[in-house]
């Protein structure tokens, strides 16, 4: 399992790549474009070429895009739905072009109707995006959420459902977040309750579909249904967790982007080294 950071590609996707490697990233996770909205950065062959260039310099091989922060494909509102159908076929062609491995994506939420209703609309949205899938040679990730609100997404049983509404398509994957698992109540504090998450991932998905892991810590306790990342270590799931989740050997070909709360460049540094430590303590 290699360990790694989302990095900010401020002053140009060309600099995530060195970002990275100074807070000692193995992996990078990076938005190609504003989370907030707006237009992409043009991706010309110069910035591509540097990119490229720079990655391999730092040798930095696995490297994901993450989908804006306004996607939401089950929402009732058709013209939100059409534009993050849009932005995630966009992203899986930005993605190819730079050689990511994975685009990782939130599934959105359904507010106004029922979950039924908004998981519908949700796989709708992925089946359409799915339609030009022979177009990219990049596999497209759903994140599990907290269950915050009217959030899709957040148990096992439900990216399941997703999962077989679309035929089983082998080109979907499954991110897990450790802090959203927590939040919507998967106790995974112990060896006991990782096993057990693991057992009835299996079972419900299948671990072939687990491609990337999120480790970041919770502020809030289980089963509260917030999305509050805290530093490796420093919340509610604890240090446990995250040394038998890189020492597990089901898990040794999936790698683990954290998200943890950044001020300043040392707050990366340090949560990398405490899971680099962690590696071999079992």
């Amino acid at each position: 399992m290699k360990v790694g950071a989302h990095v900010s590609i401020g002053g140009g996707i060309e600099k995530a790549p060195e970002r990275a490697y100074r807070v000692g990233c193995e992996c990078f996770q990076f938005f190609s474009r504003s989370p907030r909205g707006g237009s992409p950065p043009k991706l010309d062959g110069k910035t591509v070429k540097r990119f490229l260039q720079e990655c391999t310099k730092y040798n930095l091989l696995d490297y994901y895009i993450h989908t804006p922060y306004f996607i939401n494909l089950a929402s009732e509102d058709r013209q939100i739905r059409t534009r993050s159908v849009s932005i995630i076929k966009e992203e899986l062609k930005r993605g190819e072009i730079l050689g990511a491995k994975y685009v990782v994506t939130h599934l959105g939420s359904s507010k106004a109707s029922s979950r039924t209703e908004g998981l519908k609309r949700a796989v709708e949205g992925l089946k359409q995006i799915l339609e030009d899938k022979n177009k990219y040679s990049i596999k497209l990730l759903i994140e599990n959420s907290a269950g915050q609100g009217a959030t899709i997404g957040d148990t096992l049983e439900e990216l399941a459902e997703i999962v077989a509404h679309l035929d089983s398509n082998p080109d979907i994957g499954i991110c897990l977040d450790t802090a959203h698992l927590f939040a919507s109540g998967y106790d995974i504090r112990t060896k006991d309750g990782v096993n057990s998450l693991l057992t009835h991932f299996s079972e419900t998905i299948g671990l072939s579909r687990l491609k990337l892991l999120h480790g970041n810590d919770s502020k809030v306790d289980l089963g509260e249904r917030k999305d509050r990342h805290e530093h490796i270590g420093k919340g509610k799931i604890g240090i446990e967790c995250f040394k038998i989740l890189v020492n597990e050997p089901a898990l040794k070909d999936i790698n683990l982007i954290i998200e943890t709360p950044f001020k300043k460049i040392e707050d990366d540094i340090k949560n990398l080294k405490k899971l680099k430590n962690l590696r071999g303590k079992i």
